[in-house]
């Protein structure tokens, strides 16, 4: 437990109450079967945030074995829809009535912003929620036109146990962008969020058990990937995997799923999102959305849209205003309201972002402004735009996930096209034009999962969401996310005496 107040941090640095740091399995919080800890900094200073209980193949086991015993014997996947939707809306009216305590959890956790943990990210998680409530009872099958005396439907059925592996960038929004659907088809979960920001997961636990939710049905396992992670991708009784991360890491779960029971596998995975700007677009819209596109969360998005494609009749002038955007972009501490972009996640994801501006200083790109350190102390980095870059730099073709923008001339909506393809990922594109044609003909020829016109970071919990190529496959939102947690099972009954066939 930590309390108020500055715990050895710099002056003027708000440190949230800590109220939940054991692992949450079968509806208790519990220590580690070791014993061992694991620190989690906060990323405005480098300071230990909290010592949480690290997870082990040991406490993978019993978080298992709990939503095996949940999904098998506990009313959950028994009850109606409409009853899981009732306990689905109580819990997002929990979180909702602790939405300020929730944002500051993430924004000393992971540097996030805490006025947009307050008016974004926590609204839109317990949207999310609301969302796959309204859709637990509306899991239908169908009647089949079966050749010969017979009749014929199919079930839709919970998969069982789900495990869950989520990111850092994001630690609200993806505990329930995979939790959310899997509780509305009936499934257990056991969930390991990322080391680097445990924090809220541990305290959305709590609130599903105040909400009512069955003990066993979400169980909370914090650890690391090579242990915590593996085990649960590894495991027998697990049934799926859901894992949103790096594409290398993707790798390995497949590679673990396949060696263990076959179990399904979704990914959502890395992202080098072009964003194509046409010569008719206006000048300043489109200056401020690719601001947003790459800066917004520091970078550390998916979808960040770091290959900005400018056509030449608008590029000097894109160029020099965004230049001035960027440098009116505030670094600061995330807890101060006029702050417009936190610190990078943790010293490593820091030195990552670092090393790259390096790679394009050195492979000949230019900088026109950022590239250094925005603070003596912290993980903070200037927003960062690179001119003069080529397709095959590591700039131009390695995801950052930090505030680097790759700024690069086109002539032709032809090689628009081409280059913003010109990539092994596929997550997201963006268009900015006033041409209709232009927009729906980019649209359908940039191979992403999400295509925004005129806007970005759209997102909405009805639009599916994932990707193309190496971003990976399975979808996220809409009623599709349903299909990761649910087995489809056909049944056909002799009718030998039926009036018609």
């Amino acid at each position: 437990m930590a309390g108020n107040g500055c715990n050895g941090k710099a002056a003027g640095v708000v440190v949230p109450e800590i109220k939940y740091t054991k692992l949450f399995i079968n509806g208790e919080f519990v220590d580690a079967v070791s014993g061992k800890t694991f620190e989690t900094r906060d990323p405005r200073t480098g300071d230990v945030l909290a010592h949480v209980a690290e997870a082990d193949k040991a406490d993978v086991d019993l978080a298992v074995k709990a939503a095996r015993d949940a999904f098998e014997h506990s009313k959950w996947p028994r009850m109606s829809g409409y009853e899981r939707g009732r306990i689905m809306n109580r819990f997002a009216d929990l979180v909702d009535q602790h939405t300020d305590e929730l944002a500051a959890l993430d924004g000393a956790d992971a540097g996030k912003l805490l006025h947009l943990g307050k008016v974004l990210d926590v609204p839109a998680a317990t949207q999310m929620l609301r969302y796959y409530a309204g859709a637990a009872d509306k899991v239908h099958g169908e009647t089949l036109r079966v050749s010969g005396k017979y009749q014929g439907y199919t079930l839709k059925e919970p998969v069982g146990v789900a495990g869950v592996i989520i990111p850092w960038n994001f630690p609200t929004m993806m505990f329930f962008l995979k939790v959310s659907p899997a509780l509305a088809a009936g499934c257990t979960v056991v969930v390991k969020p990322a080391e680097q920001t445990p924090l809220s997961a541990l305290f959305y636990a709590h609130l599903a058990k105040m909400a009512g939710v069955p003990d066993g049905v979400i169980n909370v396992v914090p650890g690391f990937g090579h242990t915590a992670g593996a085990a649960i991708t590894s495991h027998m009784d697990v049934d799926s995997v859901a894992f949103t991360g790096s594409t290398e890491v993707g790798r390995l779960i497949m590679e673990s799923a396949a060696r263990s029971n076959l179990k399904a596998v979704s990914l959502e995975l890395g992202g080098k999102s072009p964003l194509i700007i046409f010569d008719d677009a206006d000048v300043d819209m489109a200056v401020n959305l690719s601001r947003l596109a790459v800066f917004f969360n520091k970078g550390e998005v998916c979808v960040a849209g770091s290959r900005v494609y400018v056509q030449e009749g608008i590029y000097d002038e894109f160029v020099k205003k965004a230049v001035e955007a960027a440098q009116s972009w505030k670094v600061g501490d995330p807890f101060d309201v006029t702050s417009n972009m936190g610190p990078q996640v943790d010293k490593e994801q820091f030195e990552k972002v670092l090393k790259y501006i390096e790679h394009g200083k050195s492979e000949g790109a230019t900088l026109l402004t950022g590239g250094k350190p925005a603070a003596e102390k912290g993980y903070y980095i200037e927003p960062t735009i690179f001119v003069d870059v080529t397709e095959d730099m590591k700039i131009a073709q390695e995801e950052i996930f930090g505030p680097v923008m790759s700024l690069m001339k086109f002539k032709t909506v032809e090689e628009a096209i081409e280059k913003a393809n010109c990539t092994r990922y596929g997550l997201a594109a963006g268009i900015v034009t006033k041409s209709l044609d232009v927009a729906n003909r980019v649209s359908r020829s940039v191979r992403a999962g999400t295509v925004w016109v005129n806007c970005y970071f759209a997102f909405d919990p009805d639009a599916p969401f994932g990707g193309y190529k190496m971003s990976g496959f399975g979808r996220d939102q809409g009623l599709a996310a349903m299909d990761k947690y649910l087995q489809v099972k056909s049944v056909i009954t002799a009718l030998p005496d039926s009036p018609w066939y």
